[in-house]
């Protein structure tokens, strides 16, 4: 009988440590009719007493999706993307850049209000976009390699996971 519990809790523990792995799961719990305790991924029977459900998994739904990577540098690190509606296709290869990486950013344009045109003044030296913001470090311009080598050094991941769906700019 010990070993049938032991045996019992460890295919309990195999079953929640593969189910953190995904993303987010769905675990039920209940008492069958002969009064043993159940662990799935599906509903319990109609005459299931005792019965409980719970979400496993990463905090934000789409954080789940995100390579650790990213999640951590994004933390660390944020990256604001500066735009105005006349940088044209220099700003549509930055933000097509973060894009392939995977990489969440905030989107600002410089002419949407005084204070965002004053911050990017002081972080550029002038009214210049694109203006990348990796953490406080600030690339002018884009040049692909530059942007490519402060993303790295912030410890962004080099690209999208396959099936991760694009970031979100805030």
């Amino acid at each position: 009988m010990g070993d049938s519990i032991v045996l019992r809790a460890a295919c309990v523990a195999l079953l929640l440590a593969s189910l953190q792995v995904q993303a987010q799961s769905t675990v039920y719990r209940w008492v069958d009719k002969d009064g043993k305790v159940q662990f799935s991924d599906s509903p319990p029977p109609a005459d299931a007493k005792d019965s409980t459900q719970r979400r496993m998994g990463g905090g934000l739904v789409d954080e789940g999706q995100v390579p650790y990577a990213t999640q951590m540098a994004t933390r660390r690190s944020p990256v604001v993307l500066f735009v105005s509606d006349e940088c044209g296709d220099v700003c549509v290869k930055g933000r097509a850049l973060l894009n392939r990486r995977g990489i969440p950013f905030s989107e600002r344009n410089a002419k949407s209000s005084p204070e965002t045109l004053a911050e990017l003044t002081r972080l550029a030296g002038g009214p210049q976009v694109p203006l990348l913001l990796v953490g406080d470090n600030a690339v002018k311009g884009y040049l692909e390699e530059e942007w490519q080598s402060a993303l790295d050094e912030a410890g962004y991941a080099r690209s999208r996971l396959p099936g991760q769906p694009g970031p979100r700019t805030q």
